[in-house]
């Protein structure tokens, strides 16, 4: 599925996980692995891992986070991403869990 998505989409699915890692506040080691990966497998340029790892340090602009962006054929592989992030550092909080079901709730 990640060669599917075109540069816009891999770069909107990055602000969506970037933001759930903020989602408690703080990102945690094992989040920035997880990121770090998915990096990895978007073959992502320079220019491109410069700005996600910057959404690591501060999180994307809310209104750039934004659901309905999402185009519907990719909306359960962000949602799977998405889970597959808040699941990594092995402790979900319950920010992170409300972020989740409400992001759920939006994407179907």
């Amino acid at each position: 599925m990640l060669k599917g998505l075109d540069r816009e989409d891999r770069l909107r699915l990055m602000k969506f996980v970037c933001s759930f890692a903020w989602a408690d506040l703080e990102v945690q080691k094992e989040e920035r692995s997880f990121v770090q990966k998915l990096i990895d497998s978007l073959e992502l340029d320079d220019s491109e891992q410069a700005l996600i790892k910057g959404w690591l340090e501060v999180p994307p602009p809310p209104e750039e986070v934004d659901p309905a962006a999402v185009p519907a054929k990719h909306r359960e592989f962000f949602l799977d991403t998405v889970r597959k992030l808040v699941a990594a550092d092995h402790h979900i909080d319950p920010d992170e869990n409300e972020n989740l079901k409400l992001f759920e709730q939006l994407l179907r």
